[in-house]
């Protein structure tokens, strides 16, 4: 995956921890490559914390990614109390992840399987459409108002990176 017109030091530290689980990633001045062929690993620790640490608006969507990747990922949610609650919802597709307090702890599956899910805030929502994608099956995510709110054509841009999507 290709991406223009972004300035990659605003994303430095995301691209970080993708890199520390194998993803591989080269930038230049507005342009950032992903490419991530060969095996993905956990991550532990990981936190959020205010910048220039990891963001906790993107904890979400780093948990589903860590829900499908080899081993066991420990992430730590600093910022905002109660910002877990999306957990259920991925563990309704086959993702393995426990909680205690503001830690989950997300031991990797080879592949989660579609399900109905629910969003409850933005950012959970976004992280079940990533999961959703990358589940065997169909997946379906109520709730969508909250994903509306902060991603304009999300299921129009998802589908120009060649993902099956559409809105029912």
């Amino acid at each position: 995956m290709t991406l223009h017109n972004v300035i990659p030091e605003h994303l430095s530290t995301l691209l970080g921890t993708l890199r520390s689980s194998g993803v591989e990633i080269q930038s230049s001045h507005d342009i950032i490559k992903i490419h991530a062929k060969k095996k993905l690993y956990s991550i532990d620790p990981l936190q959020t914390a205010p910048f220039p640490g990891f963001p906790t608006d993107l904890q979400a969507q780093i948990m589903s990614y860590l829900a499908t990747v080899e081993g066991t990922s420990i992430l730590t949610e600093t910022v905002f109390e109660g910002r877990l609650k999306h957990v259920d919802e991925l563990n309704r597709l086959g993702a393995h992840i426990a909680v205690d307090l503001n830690t989950a702890f997300i031991r990797g599956v080879e592949c989660l399987t579609g399900s109905e899910v629910e969003a409850t805030d933005l950012r959970a929502g976004a992280a079940l459409v990533i999961a959703g994608l990358a589940a065997r099956g169909t997946t379906t995510v109520k709730q969508i108002h909250y994903i509306d709110r902060g991603y304009q054509n999300l299921e129009e841009m998802l589908s120009l990176l060649g993902a099956d999507i559409k809105r029912v």
